[in-house]
């Protein structure tokens, strides 16, 4: 048999655009109505109504690339002044070109000298049981232009449609249809000149292939028909059996959807027309004060393709794409349409900020390419005021610049080693924070630790990169009373324990609280002991740590004695903390020193060290190397035992 022949096409050259799947699928997702009734309108109308209608979708499905290939030279739609929501787009241009192609085909005759083409063969998918589906009736007009498109030739109803319905120059028609494999475009457009130019008409709902009505198919036939497929359905249901025992059977997600199954949420999530943009002055007269009411901002917000290639890798992140997630944070794609925050060019790339209500996506491309993209998560859900207050834009050199809530007022870099030292204004641009350095990558001694400090509608609130999307937000305090690290006392509390915060990095971090519990004088004459317990609050609400804390008179820094996770100790829920550490004092001598919180009235340490004493702190001898097990009673007669 011999083969049909095919206009070869021409080989891509290495500075031709290209076109991904991705970008493919993402405007096919998004003008999938327009691609189906271009394709309605150009199918022989002898297929019949129901069978035009399943063969448009059907084309226009098939009509992805199965890898990257070079875009078309054709423009996408020829509009006065370049612009409209496909002008540029290469990825319509290309599957709007495969879909005209297909149906071109689709009007081919069957001889018996050539295979037949797919888009000839009666369409496999999607295939509707029962019903015949067509599209609404409309006028009088849309008829009779429906019967003078009938008696046109293929290829002259598609220069009539690609005409009036995509806005094309007769230029831009005659290369497009050269590209899809007609034979004499120019023909083609003469032919189509006999029909007048309603073209207005052809955006009715009589050629709307995708708002459709339906009707039974012939009900004495399918009765019939049914009967002959109950014996065949018994015999597969013995199959089905065998098919659904363990092994290489259906498995547990046989009733489950393909990974790739579309449903209008996850299209409307990979719409960049869809994204939330909220007006710049919505936080104003706004009750909340969370990232919801955060305007869209950044230099790149009109920037359709941008916005597509970070909502498909939102969704779908490829290969090569660096994603890093937050604990407790999912990654998948977006319920539906996100929220745009930010959208613009930051140093060496372009970075797209988005937000759920549960999670910030952040997006980063190089600005010469897409290779190297790469794609953070972290859960925000709950954020509120303060803790809605800034968002990592861009890290580079060691340093990082935050996009700051629109409330936000003024900012500065302050280093929590040094609280006397004042703190160093940074510049504030449309809401970006000038670089200040990041403890968050920092390895080696810790000489310094700087942390960002927004004052605003909310106050002053110092908060710490530990290297994620959100800074964790820092106070002091009692818990359940706990306050922002504000005032020259509040710095000096937190300055010998600031390096305890590297402890945290990478943990789905939200915030915080560093609390004083207790003061102890040391035996021997030692001077005064502080004990500090620090306990870390994550976004997930699991998962939260806390560190027991012991400085020595004149010490400089913390030492962690006990550390726990997933405990209450120190927390809103149970303000009551006991821990002990084992000391030498000046003059050779070891203690087994233990502190517990104002509310512990007794304190036994047992084990390696036996002793006890009335009230929250206990000193008993010891000797080098010794362990022990304390537990405290508290004031209500509850036992609490002492951190690990």
């Amino acid at each position: 048999m011999q083969s049909q022949d095919v206009a070869p096409r021409p080989a891509p050259s290495p500075t031709d655009p290209v076109v991904d799947v991705e970008q493919a699928e993402a405007a096919l997702v998004e003008h999938y109505p327009r691609l189906v009734r271009l394709a309605y309108l150009v199918l022989p109308p002898g297929l019949g109504r129901s069978r035009r209608v399943l063969t448009a979708h059907a084309l226009t499905q098939r009509a992805l690339p199965r890898g990257r290939t070079a875009a078309p030279a054709i423009p996408a739609q020829a509009q006065p002044g370049g612009t409209g929501a496909r002008a540029g787009d290469p990825g319509y241009a290309f599957v709007r070109q495969r879909v005209l192609r297909s149906a071109l085909e689709a009007g081919l005759p069957l001889t018996f000298r050539a295979w037949p083409r797919r888009a000839q063969l009666p369409v496999l998918l999607p295939q509707v049981w029962g019903l015949k589906l067509f599209p609404r009736s409309g006028g009088a007009d849309e008829l009779a232009l429906d019967q003078r498109l009938s008696a046109l030739s293929a290829e002259a109803r598609a220069a009539y449609v690609l005409r009036g319905l995509e806005g094309l120059a007769d230029g831009d028609v005659c290369r497009l249809l050269a590209a899809a494999g007609a034979g004499d475009p120019q023909a083609a457009l003469a032919e189509a000149d006999g029909v007048p130019a309603q073209y207005a008409l052809l955006e009715s709902p009589e050629f709307d292939a995708c708002s459709l009505q339906a009707r039974p198919t012939d009900l004495m036939r399918r009765r019939q028909h049914g009967k002959a497929a109950l014996a065949a359905v018994a015999a597969l249901a013995v199959c089905g059996a065998l098919l659904g025992l363990p092994g290489d059977g259906w498995g547990r997600e046989g009733a489950a959807a393909p990974p790739y199954a579309r449903n209008p949420s996850a299209e409307a999530a990979l719409d960049p027309a869809k994204l939330v943009k909220v007006a710049p002055a919505a936080w104003q007269s706004s009750a909340r004060t969370d990232f919801s009411v955060w305007p869209a901002r950044g230099d790149l917000t009109d920037d359709t393709a941008l916005l597509r290639r970070a909502l498909a890798v939102w969704a779908r992140p490829g290969e090569r794409v660096h994603v890093s997630v937050t604990p407790g944070t999912p990654s998948g794609g977006p319920p539906g349409p996100a929220q745009l925050l930010w959208a613009g060019n930051v140093d060496n790339a372009r970075v797209v900020i988005l937000y759920d209500g549960l999670r910030i996506a952040r997006y980063a491309e190089p600005k010469d390419g897409t290779a190297g993209a790469a794609m953070d998560f972290a859960r925000a859900d709950g954020a509120s005021g303060p803790e809605a207050s800034a968002v990592v834009l861009d890290r580079a050199d060691g340093n990082v610049r935050y996009l700051t809530a629109p409330w936000v007022t003024k900012a500065a870099e302050r280093d929590l080693l040094k609280p006397g030292s004042g703190a160093m204004e940074l510049t504030l641009t449309d809401g970006i924070t000038s670089p200040l350095a990041s403890p968050a990558t920092r390895t080696g001694a810790c000489a310094s630790w700087n942390a960002l400090e927004l004052s605003g509608r909310d106050g002053t609130v110092l908060a710490s990169d530990l290297g994620e999307l959100v800074p964790a937000r820092l106070t002091a305090g009692r818990p359940g009373s706990e306050r922002d690290v504000t005032g020259a006392g509040a710095l000096r509390g937190w300055a010998p324990y600031a390096c305890s915060l590297a402890d945290l990095r990478g943990q789905g971090v939200r915030a915080v609280n560093s609390w004083r519990y207790a003061s102890q004088v040391l035996p021997e004459a030692g001077g005064t002991a502080e004990w500090v317990c620090t306990r870390a609050e994550t976004w997930r609400g699991g998962g939260p740590r806390v560190l027991a804390q012991f400085r020595t008179p004149g010490g400089t820094y913390g030492a962690v004695v006990a550390k726990a996770e997933n405990v209450a100790a120190c927390g809103p829920r149970d303000p009551h903390v006991l821990a002990g550490v084992l000391w030498k004092a000046e003059g050779g001598g070891w203690y087994l020193l233990a502190a517990g919180s104002g509310t512990v009235a007794s304190v036994e340490a047992q084990g390696g060290v036996t002793g006890s004493g009335q009230g929250n702190l206990l000193a008993v001898e010891a000797e080098q190397g010794a362990q022990a097990e304390l537990k405290g009673a508290l004031e209500d007669g509850r036992v609490i035992s002492g951190l690990r």
